[in-house]
C-alpha cells in the first residue's frame, strides 16, 4: 500500500443504502473534516476509506509493534484482501510470533475523558448488550471523524463498505429464504432507524466543543457502517470488552487455522499485548487464518459478510411446535401423535428441556456437530414412547445424545428419527428455489450480494440432505439389527 499523509481523507462524496424486507432506505450524508458516509454494498472489491490509505504494518511497527518481515497484506486469491507470508521469505515455522500490538494500539470503548466522551458513552448505554457492535462502532465513528486522530492509519484502511446484509439490495434480501436471519436482518435495520432518532435527538444541543462527533450527521447508514465495521473485525479476548486489532483483524477465518491469538496482561494492564502466533508451518504464499469461532453461516454472514461453503456448524432452527411436530410424526408413521397434548409425565420431562410451560425456550435446531437438537431429540423420544418406566431408567443426558443407541428400543427411535426427517422435508419445503437452480445461479457469476445470498440458502438445503443421509443409515441400521435379533 502506498502511503499517505495522516490526515489524507476521502476525496469524494458517497450515499448509502440500507435495505430490509419492508423498507428501502437512502441518504446522502453532510462531509466536513472527515466524512462519515458509506456506500452501499455489491462491489466485488470494497475500496478503503482513503484512496491511498497509509501503510499499515509501518504504522503498527512505527509504534511499537511488531510485524513478522514475512508478512504482507495482498488480496489472496482464495480467502480476498488479508495478512499472507510473502513468497520471498520462506515458510513460517510453528511458535513465530506474527503480529504484536502493544495495548495502545487497540480500539476500545472506553471510559469518559472528556465531555465528548461523556455523551459517547450515554449514546452507547442507549445500545441494547446484543448489540454491542454498535457500542463499539460509535467509538469508531468518533475516531473516524477527527482530523488528528492517532487510528487514522488504521480507520483509512477499513473497507468504505461490507457485504453483511443490512446493505443488501431488497431483493436479495428475500433471496435468504430463511425466516431466522430475515428477523435478525430487519430486528438491525429497525434498530438503526429508532437509533438514528435517538442520536439525533442526544446530540441536537450539545455545543460544538463537546461533540463527540465533531459536529458531523449521524444517521442510520454511517450507524451501520461503524456497527458492521466492529461486528467484523472486533475480537472478544478472555471474555472481556471487544477490541479492534489493526492489522491483526485482516487475517481471515478457518476451521483449520495455521495461527492463533494470544491476549497477555489484562485489558486496562499497561503493560497488555495482543499477540498472532504460528500454530504450524506456514508456506510461501499462505493466508495467515484464525479461528472467529465454531458457528451456523447465520452467523457468519450477519456479522462478518462471508458464507463457509460445508460448515460442519452450520444448521436450520426451527420452533418445537406440537401442531408441527405431529404433523410430522404422522408423516412419519406415527399412528397417534401426541406432541400437542402431552402426558403429565411427559409434561414434567419436557419442562425438564425447557421445551414445556411458562419461560420455555422453544428454539431448537437441526444439523451441526450433534445433527439433531438434544433436547429436541429427548422430547421426540420421550412424547413417542408410551412407556414411563423405559423413559425413567434413563437420564436426560442419555436421551439427549444421538451417540446413544436407541435408549428407548428400536420401535421408538426409528419413530423419533423418521420424524426428524420429515422436519427436515418441511424446511427444505420452506425454500422457494431448488438445489439445481441454486447452482445455475451462481455458474452466472452474479452480484456479490446476490451470490451471498444464494450460496447462503444453498448450503442450509445441503446440510438438510446431509442430515437426511445420515438419519436414512441409523434407521436402516435398527432395521438390520432387529432382524438379526
Amino acid at each position: 500500500m502506498a502511503a499517505a499523509a495522516g490526515g489524507a481523507t476521502p476525496a469524494t462524496a458517497r450515499k448509502a443504502l440500507f435495505a430490509t424486507t419492508a423498507t428501502l432506505l437512502s441518504s446522502s450524508l453532510a462531509r466536513s473534516r472527515r466524512s462519515l458516509s458509506c456506500s452501499s454494498a455489491g462491489a466485488s472489491a470494497a475500496p478503503r476509506i482513503a484512496p491511498q490509505p497509509p501503510d499499515l504494518l509501518r504504522w503498527v511497527q512505527r509504534e511499537g509493534g511488531l510485524v513478522h518481515p514475512a508478512l504482507r497484506v495482498v488480496n489472496h486469491p482464495e480467502h480476498g484482501l488479508g495478512v499472507s507470508a510473502a513468497a520471498a521469505e520462506g515458510e513460517i515455522p510453528p511458535g513465530d510470533v506474527l503480529i504484536a500490538l502493544p495495548g495502545r494500539l487497540p480500539l476500545r470503548l472506553r471510559g469518559p475523558a472528556g465531555d465528548a466522551d461523556a455523551v459517547l458513552m450515554q449514546l452507547a448505554d442507549q445500545v441494547p448488550e446484543e448489540l454491542w457492535a454498535m457500542r463499539l462502532g460509535l467509538r469508531l465513528l468518533q475516531e473516524r471523524a477527527k482530523s488528528d486522530s492517532f487510528w487514522w492509519p488504521y480507520i483509512a484502511n477499513l473497507p468504505e463498505t461490507f457485504t453483511v446484509p443490512i446493505f443488501f439490495p431488497g431483493e436479495d434480501i428475500k433471496n435468504l429464504q430463511y425466516a431466522p436471519l430475515l428477523h435478525q436482518v430487519n430486528k438491525r435495520c429497525r434498530f438503526l432507524l429508532e437509533f438514528e432518532k435517538e442520536v439525533k435527538h442526544k446530540l441536537g444541543t450539545v455545543p460544538l466543543e463537546d461533540h463527540p462527533f465533531c459536529g458531523q450527521d449521524v444517521n442510520s447508514s454511517s450507524l451501520g457502517w461503524a456497527m458492521s465495521a466492529a461486528s467484523s473485525r472486533a475480537f472478544r479476548l478472555h471474555g472481556e470488552i471487544p477490541m479492534l486489532l489493526p492489522l491483526i483483524d485482516m487475517c481471515n477465518h478457518s476451521f483449520n487455522p495455521n495461527a492463533r491469538i494470544v491476549q497477555e496482561g489484562n485489558v486496562d494492564s499497561p503493560d497488555m499485548s495482543v499477540k498472532v502466533v504460528a500454530e504450524r508451518n506456514i508456506d510461501q504464499n499462505a493466508a495467515v487464518t484464525l479461528n472467529y469461532g465454531c458457528y451456523p453461516n447465520d452467523f457468519f454472514l450477519l456479522d462478518y459478510g462471508f458464507v463457509v461453503t460445508s460448515n460442519p456448524y452450520d444448521q436450520v432452527e426451527l420452533s418445537y411446535d406440537g401442531t408441527l411436530l405431529d404433523a410430522a410424526s404422522m408423516a412419519a408413521g406415527v399412528s397417534s401423535p401426541n406432541f400437542s397434548a402431552p402426558a403429565k409425565w411427559q409434561q414434567d420431562i419436557l419442562s425438564q428441556l425447557n421445551l414445556y410451560g411458562e419461560g420455555a425456550i422453544l428454539k431448537v435446531s437441526i444439523g451441526g456437530p450433534d445433527i439433531v437438537d438434544g433436547r429436541l431429540l429427548a422430547a421426540l423420544r420421550v412424547t413417542i414412547s408410551a412407556d414411563p418406566e423405559a423413559v425413567s431408567g434413563h437420564d436426560l443426558k442419555t436421551l439427549m445424545s444421538l451417540k446413544e443407541k436407541a435408549p428407548l428400543g428400536p420401535a421408538v427411535e426409528a419413530s423419533a428419527l423418521r420424524t426428524v426427517l420429515a422436519l427436515c422435508t418441511f424446511a427444505l419445503q420452506h425454500f422457494h428455489t431448488k438445489i439445481m437452480e441454486d447452482e445455475a445461479i451462481l455458474k452466472g457469476e452474479p452480484p456479490l450480494t446476490t451470490e451471498l445470498a444464494v450460496q447462503f440458502r444453498l448450503q442450509k438445503k445441503l446440510m438438510l440432505l446431509d442430515v437426511i443421509q445420515n438419519l436414512s443409515r441409523r434407521i436402516k441400521m435398527l432395521s438390520l439389527n432387529k432382524t438379526t435379533v
